[in-house]
């Protein structure tokens, strides 16, 4: 008869071998898991090597404090000897407020600064859900708040701006029973804009005498720099969001003139270079308003942008929209919804869900974009007031120094944005749990 050992013992848990555990195993699987990898591992490596070899010796040589060009080379010759080369940061360290502010008065730099962190709890609430909701009021008020902190005079003029979007809301909420959704968002925006061109400036008046809240005026053209590409890109960011949502909607419109309107719109937006439109927004805007109007120049650069960017944000949601199956459409009729409850409840968030990339990436490229402004006679970062300041003399002749530092803070919130929706991605991929 055959006899079988049976174990009656559990084995003690062991170690797994070395090469299937922790960096021998990542770099097997990833760098080496193949003669092709191997060679592309090893290439990459060397042409690493060769340029950190050739680049790190110039930033070892940098020089913080200078007041010139010609007296960083000095301090760089007397450390490391004649004919090294070093990165000049004195530049940075002398005209970091130019970089951020452009020409904001250097006394009321408090502004931009506190405009900035009450953005960052605007948004916070938006953004993660574990935020207390009751900061959403920060949220809805502070577009009044920035335009009062930023450019000052009486905070009632942006509060009474603000209360036109209130006459929109007002507008819907009464009328959407009765007239239904579109009309009663019309008869609301025809409200607000009876609001804004002619009762508003009368409001602002009475306000203004009855409680004077005001702070020292700040023309637009004082604004550059980091503050300037953050006014107009987080703008029209917030703001070409929910009209792109509008007009995706509008292009699938079973109505022949909405969406004719809507694919018109985007079609012409799309076929335009965005530079057009911002001298359209700088020369052309101006000849047809009423004379005497003045017209904010970032305000109407803002707007140009906005719209720019709406129709490429209607174009991703569309796609969005036209991923999902029919089953989706025909599941909340069959829940008795009308359109706008599917729209809000079961079809536009995962049309939103599916086309996040698409959107965060139309937001890097739109806030980069804002350094196309140069060209309307606004200081961007990047080209405005990086010219201005190598115009000076005493930094006659650099040039790597402050392109390395704009690109470099223009990559740190480009980068956060993408790794902002890479964890949107993970935090609603449900249908693979």
């Amino acid at each position: 008869m055959e006899l079988r050992y049976v174990r009656d013992k559990m084995l003690a848990q062991q170690e797994p071998p070395l090469g299937q555990k922790g960096a021998v195993k990542w770099l097997r699987e990833n760098l080496f898991s193949g003669w092709l990898n191997t060679i592309l591992t090893i290439a990459g490596a060397l042409a690493l090597f060769f340029l950190v070899k050739a680049s790190l010796p110039w930033f070892l040589h940098g020089v913080w404090n200078a007041k010139s060009l010609a007296e960083c080379r000095a301090v760089i010759a007397a450390n490391w000897g004649p004919g090294q080369s070093g990165a000049c940061w004195a530049l940075i360290h002398e005209r970091w407020n130019q970089f951020l502010y452009g020409f904001y008065p250097s006394d009321a730099y408090w502004r931009p600064n506190l405009t900035f962190v009450l953005l960052l709890a605007a948004i916070a609430p938006v953004l993660f859900e574990r935020v207390p909701r009751q900061m959403l009021i920060l949220t809805l008020a502070f577009p009044a708040l920035a335009i009062w902190l930023l450019w000052g005079g009486t905070v009632w003029r942006p509060v009474v701006g603000m209360a036109g979007f209130g006459l929109i809301y007002l507008g819907y909420h009464l009328l959407n029973d009765r007239v239904g959704a579109v009309v009663s968002m019309a008869i609301g925006f025809i409200l607000a804009c009876l609001w804004w061109l002619w009762l508003g400036g009368y409001a602002t008046n009475v306000l203004a005498a009855a409680l004077m809240i005001e702070l020292p005026r700040v023309e637009s053209d004082k604004f550059g720099g980091f503050l300037l590409a953050f006014v107009i890109g987080v703008g029209a960011i917030v703001a070409s969001l929910p009209l792109g949502i509008i007009l995706a909607l509008g292009r699938k419109s079973d109505m022949p003139l909405v969406r004719l309107l809507c694919v018109g719109f985007i079609e012409f937006v799309r076929g335009v270079p965005l530079i057009t439109m911002l001298f359209t927004a700088s020369l052309l805007l101006q000849y047809f308003l009423p004379r005497g109007t003045q017209f904010d120049l970032i305000l109407r650069v803002d707007i140009l942008v906005t719209l720019f960017s709406a129709a490429y944000i209607a174009e991703v949601i569309r796609g969005g929209l036209a991923a999902l199956p029919r089953g989706q459409y025909e599941a909340a009729d069959a829940l008795g919804l009308n359109y706008w409850q599917a729209q809000r409840q079961i079809i536009m968030p995962q049309a939103l869900k599916i086309s996040i990339p698409g959107i965060v990436s139309s937001f890097i490229g739109l806030f980069k974009d804002t350094t196309l402004v140069t060209f309307v006679g606004l200081m961007d970062p990047l080209k405005g007031i990086t010219q201005v300041v190598r115009a000076d003399i005493n930094w006659k002749g650099i040039y790597w120094e402050p392109y390395m530092f704009v690109g470099a803070i223009f990559f740190v919130f480009c980068f956060g944005m993408s790794r902002y929706s890479m964890y949107l991605e993970r935090k609603l991929k449900r249908d693979h749990r």
